[in-house]
């Protein structure tokens, strides 16, 4: 079939647009990218460059009109704005889940959801029993799975893990994302400002308003987001759910009327071939682009705004508001420091444990029991090795899990014990579901092997062992 491009130069660069879309969608590639920062983060804390970033981290950005100036850090904007934008993202797949994923099914989704409830509860158990009596205020720094950097790890398992292990997980970091926003907007917030709090009210009815018109185009939801955004900061409700906010009133469905496109387009295809002259140039043939642009236009709004924000914001978010993220929140100065006494802090180790050994432990145990009592059947293609694998990647908390800490810890001391926490122990979640998936996966398959080879032995030889012969 002929290409549309009529120029080779055109091919080649759709071309290059295909393979950088494919980079771009590769969930491994953005983990990969986002670590990328936390060690560079790492390497630079500990350098030379340590006092000029802080002090850049540290510079204050202003805006303002007249005599009306807001003022707010590079680091606060990159922790409290540019991350509502990743709020925004985690709230469209939310949404996306309820409406036509595994969400809209309570039946199917329970089993997950309730697991993910279970590797919520253990490490903050397990934190709160190390810190018995101290820094208790951090118990929700271990409870988070970083989504992307989990199934970003999960991919390079291949074809060791189900895709039915991956629904499962991914259905499980779902509601684990729901129960930290939960935690973060009940127990992380600031004194709440009734002005403020009622000006966010007073926006998120609007967004209501808006939503129920059944206005279709993005730029009014963007708008009135971003006056949500400002209220909510201002009011002592964590500014980053603002984001989740929005994306619950983005409309999820398409403004065209679907079953009669088709008969549209065929209308139009015959209009821009009695509209198109061969011997003109495209620039003269006006009622030809005239046309076109109708489609294009129609075509657009086919897309719900829901994903079309999904597209707009995805790449910037994988590709550099969260690698920004890591290395503005990953500047662990360690040059000297007593490291023996950060590993012997109680937060670091509540944290770290937390992580490790309570995530799998609540995972685990949870979907165990729902069971074995008969609440619940394992997926398909799911077994219990999976479900394992699945329990020791909870523990990658990379992401949620930096941005509680920021918010449950004011002692630097303790900030630095639970970043140093929260990085070791996504390191390790991460070599110990590689290892365990491998272990496991070898030991089957020999089993397997085993199996087929150590059959009835019923005295005959192969056509092989008789040529050998």
């Amino acid at each position: 079939m002929a290409s549309i491009y009529g120029d080779p130069v055109v091919v080649r660069r759709a071309e290059r647009r295909g393979t950088l879309r494919k980079v771009t969608s590769n969930g491994t590639i953005a983990a990969a990218v986002m670590v990328l920062g936390a060690i560079l983060a790492v390497i630079t804390a500990n350098s030379d460059a340590y006092e000029a970033i802080e002090a850049v981290l540290h510079t204050p950005l202003s805006v303002g009109i007249g005599p009306f100036v807001a003022t707010i850090t590079v680091e606060s904007f990159v922790n409290d704005f540019l991350m509502a934008i990743f709020f925004l993202l985690v709230g469209i797949e939310l949404k996306y889940e309820m409406t036509v994923g595994q969400l809209r099914k309570p039946r199917q989704a329970a089993l997950p959801m309730l697991a993910a409830v279970g590797g919520v509860a253990m490490p903050a158990i397990i934190y709160l029993l190390i810190n018995w009596g101290g820094a208790t205020h951090g118990w929700a720094t271990p409870i988070a799975t970083d989504i992307a950097f989990a199934l970003g790890v999960m991919s390079l398992l291949g074809d060791r893990i189900s895709p039915a292990t991956k629904v499962f997980f991914q259905t499980l970091a779902i509601a684990d994302d729901i129960l930290a926003i939960v935690v973060i907007a009940l127990f992380y917030g600031q004194t709440p400002n009734i002005s403020w709090c009622a000006a966010t009210l007073g926006v998120v009815v609007v967004l209501w308003g808006i939503s129920r018109a059944r206005v279709y185009s993005l730029k009014p939801y963007v708008l009135v987001g971003f006056v949500l955004w400002v209220c909510m900061y201002n009011s002592g409700i964590h500014a980053t759910l603002a984001g989740v906010i929005l994306a619950f009133f983005l409309p999820s469905r398409s403004d065209v009327r679907l079953s009669s496109l088709s008969r549209w387009l065929d209308a139009r295809a015959r209009e821009l071939d009695d509209n198109y002259d061969d011997e003109s140039h495209v620039l003269g043939q006006h009622d030809f682009t005239s046309s076109a642009k109708r489609v294009e236009r129609v075509m657009h709004h086919v897309t719900p705004p829901l994903q079309r924000m999904e597209q707009y914001i995805s790449v910037p978010v994988n590709f550099v508001i969260l690698p920004i993220f890591a290395f503005v929140n990953a500047q662990i100065r360690l040059v000297g420091v007593d490291l023996g006494a950060v590993v012997a802090d109680p937060v670091t180790r509540g944290v770290y444990f937390g992580a490790v050994l309570g995530k799998p432990i609540g995972i685990i145990l949870v979907t165990f029991l729902l069971v074995k009592i008969g609440f619940a059947k394992l997926p398909k293609h799911v077994d219990w090795l999976q479900i394992i694998a699945v329990g020791i990647m909870g523990g990658l908390g990379f992401t949620m899990s930096i941005l509680i800490s920021g918010l449950a810890f004011v002692d630097p001391k303790e900030v630095m014990a639970a970043k140093v926490a929260i990085l070791s122990a996504s390191v390790t979640s991460a070599i110990l579901g590689l290892l365990f998936v491998h272990v496991a996966s070898a030991i089957v398959n020999g089993k397997k092997g085993g199996e087929k080879d150590g059959g009835h032995d019923d005295g005959k030889r192969s056509p092989e062992e008789i040529a050998g012969a």
